[in-house]
């Protein structure tokens, strides 16, 4: 691995030129040098020292061959497990051509805005500063505004401030003087209304991030124009690095990937609404970061190996592999998928032992990461990491630790992997996240609030990976599961069907508690524990034409949901029935049901409660009632006679008694001892009306 990789660098002619180049790793390893893709030939002009380091004594460009010493320099370090090629260094020879534009002669009014312009393009970028009549301009002086790019702004402009004007640039390379331009001041009489001009408003800029943007915005009008700026994308601009220079000119120091965007300059009348606007884009490009990289492996012969590597940068980084040093042309048992983020090798062979190097380039720079394959000779991978822990740290974040391995194991690891998906998912939405060897802790964030994720550990080494460590359940914080509803089915009078429904979204459940118990002998009861993706369980061996309640509660690691509450009833063995919450009919006891039986007994039962509401209300009168306070047993919610308080009370039981021993086969027996389950509307229950053969003459409980 290396250690130190050439960098971008400026050279001067006909001095002494460094290219660092440090390795690491088995000896003995040899260092060479390239330039553009062509070996470096080392003698009197060029040395490789014994650090790798590349020296160029005299860096030089001949003028009569056009040739130089510039270019893009890479150093190849080899030993016997393979080749291993730096990132590119680019090498450019400092230099100071002419002046691509002069200053140009300006005539401005008194207390006017004058601007002055030159450009000029150094290796390294040129330093530029001005002069009038030949004499450095004072800088202490705050209406003068002098700009990186060449430009000196002057507001407020006064007749002191006529003379010629030049700029002077100065780089390592040498230094330069521009053409002379004359400010002329003109005395201004009395002043007219001006609307705002936007002399120079931004112009688009590329940059790369930590340098430093400048966007020139200048204005003219009378009253002076305030300026202020903007962003397009309504995005506050921030304060943090931010600086205004001069009357109006925006310095962004230490660019960052957020700045990127289109800045507006705006000139306003005072006491206006009156303004000129101007536009500039601003894009910030950032050189590739490894995300992911490839990772060493050893695979026995004609296994496979799997590398991966993803980069991220502005604008997006284009990837590369090699093999020794050389491009990796894909083919037979190598292949490169998902724009050559993974490399696949398939029966490997002798020929695939190598260095394999993943190179990312965009415009803003290079960078490389590389992974050694081995064929391994019999050893085993290390062992599956223990003591794998969560804890949870807010609604979004998990903080996992594990056990440090002995030295005699930990000084063959290369990394740990930690592997986590929502509990429920399939294998294939599992995430991945690379841990080094060193930490024994790492922490998720960006997770979902009150979520269940299952968590697992591997350790890999250059023989491969370890089993994973035991499987762990974690949920974040920000709640319990909501409350559960679940529907039951009576199968036969000792057994019921219980199912319910999952969530919509994995992991916002980890199980499932079910509890049932005997309304009448509560020592009839029994708890299931369910995983949570199971919506369905068989109560079987209850007690027979029992009532039990059920109660149903989800819960994940922040504790168990409010429990959902049913009574379902076993008495009979017609589960449709039993299920759909209504009171059954044994009408088969010695004879066998007929259609034509319950519709006699239908129509018995129904002339007789006629035929004691008639008795009730026209019959038997034992005292006049009044008319007007009497309520009407016809009408609803009206109290049939004989349900309330009354000094004939005896007498109306007896009648009421009397009518309903005429059908009193009918009835449903119910024991009194079981609780009646609440209604949830308010409609009366139904009545239900049932023939039986012979049946006894009994007072009872009747349900509807």
């Amino acid at each position: 691995a290396f250690l130190k990789e050439p960098s971008d660098v400026i050279a001067v002619r006909d001095r002494p030129l460094l290219l660092d180049c440090e390795v690491e790793g088995e000896g003995p390893i040899s260092v060479t040098w390239r330039r553009n893709g062509v070996p470096v030939a080392t003698g009197v002009r060029a040395t490789v020292l014994a650090n790798g380091t590349l020296l160029i004594r005299n860096f030089s460009k001949r003028r009569e061959s056009n040739e130089t010493d510039a270019g893009e320099y890479d150093c190849a370090a080899q030993n016997r497990y393979g080749m291993l090629i730096s990132r590119k260094a680019r090498v450019q020879l400092a230099s100071l051509p002419k002046f691509l534009s002069h200053p140009e002669s300006v005539v401005v009014d008194e207390g006017g805005v004058a601007r002055l312009t030159c450009q000029v393009n150094g290796i390294p970028e040129a330093n530029i500063t001005w002069q009038r009549d030949r004499r450095p301009l004072s800088h202490e002086d705050a209406r003068y505004t002098l700009l990186p790019n060449g430009v000196l702004q002057i507001t407020g402009v006064r007749q002191a401030d006529s003379g010629a004007y030049r700029c002077v640039a100065a780089n390592i390379a040498n230094t330069r003087y521009s053409h002379e331009a004359q400010l002329s001041v003109t005395v201004a009489g009395s002043r007219i209304y001006r609307e705002p001009v936007i002399l120079s408003g931004p112009q688009n800029l590329t940059i790369t991030v930590h340098q430093t943007a400048i966007l020139e915005c200048i204005a003219t009008g009378n009253p002076r124009p305030i300026v202020s700026w903007s962003r397009l994308d309504g995005r506050s601009i921030g304060v943090e690095g931010i600086q205004v220079l001069g009357t109006g000119n925006l310095m962004i120091s230490d660019a960052s990937l957020q700045h990127s965007g289109v800045y507006v300059c705006s000139a306003n009348r005072p006491g206006s609404r009156a303004r000129r606007t101007a536009l500039g884009r601003l894009v910030v490009q950032a050189p590739p970061e490894f995300v992911q990289w490839p990772q060493s492996a050893s695979r026995p012969a004609g296994g496979s190996a799997v590398f991966s590597c993803t980069a991220q940068g502005v604008p997006e980084p284009h990837l590369i592999w090699l093999k020794n040093g050389k491009i990796l042309t894909p083919g037979g048992n190598v292949k490169l998928t998902n724009n050559n983020t993974t490399l696949a090798i398939t029966r490997i062979t002798p020929e695939d032992e190598a260095i394999y190097q993943c190179i990312a380039e965009n415009s803003a720079g290079t960078n490389q990461a590389s992974a050694r394959l081995a064929i391994s000779q019999g050893a085993e991978p290390p062992e599956a990491p223990a003591g794998l822990k969560a804890t949870p740290l807010s609604a979004n974040g998990l903080q996992l630790t594990w056990e440090q391995p002995p030295e005699h194991v930990s000084q063959h690891i290369i990394g740990y992997v930690l592997h986590i998906r929502r509990l429920g998912e399939p294998d294939s939405q599992e995430l991945q996240e690379a841990v080094s060897k060193s930490t024994f802790q790492h922490e998720f964030s960006n997770l979902e609030a009150a979520t269940t994720y299952s968590i697992y550990l591997k350790a890999y080494s250059p023989l491969g990976a370890s089993q994973q460590s035991h499987t762990i359940i974690a949920t974040t914080l920000g709640g319990v599961p909501a409350t559960p509803s679940f529907f039951t089915r009576v199968l036969n009078q000792t057994a019921m069907q219980v199912y319910w429904e999952l969530p919509s979204k994995p992991g916002k459940v980890e199980g499932f508690r079910l509890l049932y118990q005997g309304v009448s002998h509560p020592d009839l009861q029994g708890q299931e524990t369910f995983p949570g993706h199971i919506n369905t369980h068989t109560i079987s061996h209850l007690e027979p034409a029992a009532v039990y309640e059920l109660q149903l509660l989800a819960f994940n690691g922040n504790g168990e949901s409010p429990p959902t509450r049913r009574l379902v009833s076993l008495a009979e063995e017609d589960a449709a029935a039993a299920a759909a919450g209504g009171p059954t009919c044994n009408c088969d006891q010695g004879v066998e049901g007929s259609m034509p039986g319950l519709l006699i007994g239908i129509h018995t039962g129904l002339a007789c409660i006629l035929f004691c509401l008639l008795f009730l209300m026209l019959g038997y009168r034992p005292e006049a009632p009044n008319p007007e306070t009497q309520p009407d047993p016809r009408e609803p919610g009206a109290h049939v006679p004989g349900t309330h308080t009354h000094t004939h009370t005896h007498t109306h039981t007896h009648v009421i008694l009397l009518c309903f021993g005429y059908f009193s086969s009918c009835l449903l027996p119910v024991s009194s001892s079981l609780p009646r389950p609440q209604r949830q509307d308010s409609a009366p229950a139904p009545v239900m009306v049932m023939v039986e053969p012979s049946p006894p003459v009994r007072q009872g409980t009747g349900t509807g």
